[in-house]
């Protein structure tokens, strides 16, 4: 069996005098797509910040790879393209400037910032200063930022956050065409539907420790729910949605 491209083991992070995240251990093989799922303070961010490099783990070991931050940070940072949950854009820089800027700095030529802004419909926003962008534009350029070098893995945390349908079904076309071409993509979100329809493998965290994990299927036979919403609420005892926006 070939050794996975992301290795998380062990993984500690205290912060502020809790444990945030408790002996965890994740893969993610090439070409796979890993969701994370939980709810608020679940530690899904923490997870991804320690991953891409932002954030260091008090204890344990991650590997990317083969590589170590501590070994050699630039050599690890450039296999990962990294989209957190929010970003302060530059003021007055369009998209075309912010994504020449980012390209310049993996030393990328004009016509992949160009490609990747058509990629995400933002090839059209002309002299608008991506300050002023709404919620949805904005995490529009921040996953074409992490596509931008075609990084061996994508790192994204809740990246559908602010998106219409419309986008969300081309957020997923884009994903499932990376790692259609080899790239390792793990992502969070709130959006179970989202993690139920994209994912091949799915995580569940509580309170930084990761309670059930295995491919939608595996879960619903697990819990014997038809549905991740189902067997979210049943694992942490929230009520399920009902389509007459009553709970049961």
């Amino acid at each position: 069996m070939a050794e996975p491209f992301v290795q998380m083991s062990g993984v500690r992070k205290t912060m502020q005098g809790q444990a945030v995240i408790q002996e965890l251990s994740l893969t993610a093989a090439r070409g796979e797509i890993v969701a994370l799922c939980g709810g608020n303070g679940a530690g899904k961010s923490t997870i991804l910040r320690m991953l891409a490099g932002v954030m260091q783990p008090d204890g344990g070991e991650i590997v990317v790879g083969g590589r170590r931050w501590r070994e050699d940070r630039m050599a690890y940072a450039r296999q990962i393209g990294y989209m957190p949950d929010d970003y302060r854009f530059s003021p007055g820089l369009t998209a075309a400037e912010t994504m020449r800027f980012w390209g310049s700095l993996r030393g990328l030529p004009r016509s992949r910032a160009t490609a990747v802004l058509e990629a995400v419909g933002l090839g059209e926003t002309g002299r608008k200063s991506v300050s002023a962008f709404s919620k949805g534009m904005r995490q529009r350029i921040l996953f074409a930022q992490a596509l931008l070098a075609e990084p061996p893995l994508l790192i994204m945390d809740e990246p559908t956050n602010g998106l219409d349908p419309y986008w969300m079904d081309s957020f997923a076309a884009l994903v499932r065409q990376a790692a259609k071409a080899g790239q390792t993509v793990i992502f969070s979100t709130h959006q179970l539907a989202l993690a139920e329809g994209l994912a091949d493998r799915i995580a569940f965290l509580r309170g930084g420790v990761i309670e059930l994990e295995g491919t939608p299927a595996e879960i619903r036979e697990r819990l014997g729910s038809e549905g991740l919403q189902e067997a979210f609420a049943a694992m942490f005892g929230f009520p399920v949605a009902r389509g007459d926006g009553a709970s049961t």
